[in-house]
């Protein structure tokens, strides 16, 4: 994990699908259909932890073209505002079981808005942002 830095974010429009539960091995299959669906190519991904709720969805920044309602996905914005950064780099798919531990050193470090979700963001195949959001 690289430095914790404070950042302000804007609103994002996705599309997105729930995990059946939130669990390692439910989170991976949602991952691995919400993909074949979608596609990689020029998209940006992100990973949405609803703090109250207690759900997952895997979710991708909506494009001029989509059509999330054909594709059996949901319409939702992640919401902007104030979070802490941490930087993960790393092969897959080791880097990705190092998002739980960071969110919990996050927790540690200022007071979470419960209100918006926990975002991962994938910047790149081996590089993820992860997003506490704070007051």
């Amino acid at each position: 994990m690289s430095g914790v830095v404070r950042v302000e974010c804007e609103d994002v429009r996705v599309m997105f699908m729930r995990a059946s539960e939130d669990t390692p091995a439910a989170i991976q299959h949602a991952w691995a259909e919400f993909e074949a669906v979608v596609g990689l190519k020029s998209r940006k991904f992100f990973g949405a932890f609803d703090n109250e709720a207690h759900e997952y969805r895997v979710c991708t920044q909506l494009k001029g073209d989509d059509d999330p309602e054909a594709l059996g996905f949901e319409v939702g914005t992640l919401p902007g505002g104030t979070y802490l950064r941490a930087r993960l780099q790393g092969e897959p798919p080791a880097v990705y079981e190092k998002i739980p531990s960071t969110v919990e050193d996050l927790v540690k470090q200022a007071a979470v808005d419960a209100s918006r979700p926990t975002i991962e963001f994938y910047r790149s195949r081996d590089v993820i942002d992860v997003l506490l959001p704070v007051t």
